[in-house]
């Protein structure tokens, strides 16, 4: 690492607007821009903090985002350490935790981590985490949570998908992405509408234009989206009630079917279907860009972004709609 990254501590004392204009002079790269799915953020609060997270949270996010970009990690990464980060300290360089635990990862020394003083060292906890994230198999297709606990390793696994929102809202407010500003015109609005929802549950039979509802069958008394509601409700409510979509995923697909869209051509709000052939289509999700969509999975999960899945041989077809 360049001197430029060896901030440790001291970190915390630069404000934030210093903080980002330092990222982007060590880095020299480009950061995402809206659409990529990834750092949506509703802006800081008038009491300066965002989804709850104040100075010291922003800043460390900022030295997560700075440090990713330095070993050449995708925003996914960052992601994953934020969300690890506010699960085991609130975002906080904590100086103890449970046992021996230290830092924004509550990383033990007895567990083979780092010497205390250098779980309090942020560049090192920060790097340390990556290295750990980089060798777990597939972490790249996994949900931010998931990977977050391969690393952690808690005994509390579903604890990080809670944070996945707050994750992005913070990551969002640390490189200035709006979620408004996704993309040109309506489906800007469309996208924002789909991420608007992150964190709701997943229905089977719930959803309406209008917002979540109770769900059918295996998700009685579940409120929220399943899959096919998600993206009607998204371009219901992104075009102004213009674009009202059918129901079920099978009928999306055919009501667009003549708008099919090559794979090297996908735009933000394209949408993926899932299933053999058109007559089992069974899953539909909305392209973000940057390789990721928005979608309710399954019984259990919440609307979420995740990387597009195109390798599973499930894959169908894409779609426009606007």
């Amino acid at each position: 690492m360049g001197s430029a990254l060896r901030w440790g501590a001291a970190a915390l004392a630069f404000p934030v607007a210093l903080l980002m204009f330092l990222l982007l002079a060590v880095s020299g790269a480009e950061q995402p821009a809206a659409g990529t799915g990834m750092m949506c953020s509703p802006g800081v609060a008038p009491d300066g903090t965002v989804a709850g997270y104040g100075g010291e949270s922003l800043q460390i996010a900022g030295l997560i985002v700075a440090i990713g970009t330095q070993r050449g990690l995708p925003p996914l990464a960052w992601q994953v350490a934020v969300q690890a980060g506010m699960a085991e300290s609130g975002l906080r360089n904590l100086q103890g935790g449970h046992a021996d635990s230290l830092g924004v990862f509550q990383m033990r020394p007895s567990m083979g981590w780092g010497t205390p003083a250098e779980l309090l060292d942020l560049n090192y906890q920060i790097n340390k985490f990556f290295e750990v994230l980089l060798t777990v198999p597939g972490w790249e297709r996994m949900r931010p949570g998931d990977a977050a606990q391969a690393v952690e390793r808690s005994a509390f696994p579903e604890r990080y998908h809670k944070f996945e929102v707050a994750a992005q809202q913070v990551l969002g407010a640390v490189q200035g992405v709006q979620c408004s500003v996704a993309a040109p015109g309506d489906v800007g609005a469309v996208l924002a509408a789909a991420l608007s929802q992150q964190g709701v549950p997943y229905a089977w039979g719930g959803g309406t234009v209008d917002g979540p509802s109770a769900g059918i069958g295996r998700d009685a008394g579940v409120v929220g989206f399943d899959c096919s509601s998600l993206v009607r409700f998204a371009y219901y409510q992104g075009s102004g009630g213009k674009v009202t979509l059918p129901r079920t995923s099978r009928e999306q697909y055919q009501a667009t079917a003549s708008r099919q869209v090559p794979l090297d051509q996908l735009a933000p709000g394209d949408l993926l279907f899932y299933g053999a052939s058109p007559d089992s289509i069974y899953h539909v999700a909305m392209y973000l860009g940057g390789g990721q969509m928005v979608e309710a999975p399954e019984s259990g999960k919440t609307v979420h972004v995740t990387p597009v899945r195109l390798s599973t041989g499930a894959f169908y077809a894409a779609t426009r709609v606007l």
